[in-house]
């Protein structure tokens, strides 16, 4: 991290100490990233850690529509510590290999799943476009409900919160595995 010094957990405060080992014994397991520069400021890292734990692990959606809507938020970012960890996780959660690259080039891929390109586009759209169209809104509804319209704004609006974090404090990569090309219009996210 190179605007933030990064800290040792035995520097710690009390009350950071207490975030950091709720965050370590939840299903995250550890703390990086973004966590790692909230932890500065436990007031935020501990709300906001609670919303990402809702937003990853506890919405309406399946892992693989959910890391869905995530790496679409983080490709829009060009947030790339978040896609490195999130790509291979859509993967893993039934997201086409072949959509994920294309997604990485700020495209939208031609999808044959009709959930699938339902929470693409109301994720593309939100995060493009700041808002969705009514015709993007009500299929999403149609196929998915509303409660997944509510989480997927909370999706993006969490995980543009952590893309941010990630831009602003200048929080590397861990590897190159997963680079993201340079890309400054994205609306080939945006449906045809």
């Amino acid at each position: 991290m190179t605007r933030i010094k990064d800290w040792k957990v035995e520097e710690l405060t009390k009350e950071q100490k207490e975030i950091h080992d709720t965050i370590i014994s939840g299903p995250r397991g550890h703390v990086v990233g973004p966590l790692r520069i909230w932890l500065n400021n436990p007031g935020l890292a501990k709300s906001a850690q609670t919303v990402g734990a809702y937003a990853r692990y506890g919405t309406c959606l399946s892992k693989g529509l959910s890391e869905l809507a995530i790496i679409v938020t983080g490709r829009v970012w060009s947030a790339a510590f978040e896609w490195e960890h999130h790509a291979p996780l859509a993967i893993e959660g039934g997201i086409d290999p072949e959509h994920v690259k294309v997604i990485s080039l700020g495209q939208k891929p031609n999808f044959q799943n009709a959930e699938e390109e339902a929470v693409f586009d109301f994720a593309a759209e939100a995060n493009i476009l700041k808002n969705v169209t009514d015709v993007t809104y009500q299929k999403l509804v149609d196929l998915l409900g509303e409660n997944a319209a509510i989480d997927l704004v909370g999706i993006c609006g969490y995980y543009s919160l952590i893309s941010m974090t990630l831009n602003v404090f200048k929080v590397p990569n861990d590897t190159d595995k997963w680079p993201l090309p340079e890309v400054s219009d994205f609306s080939k996210m945006l449906k045809n």
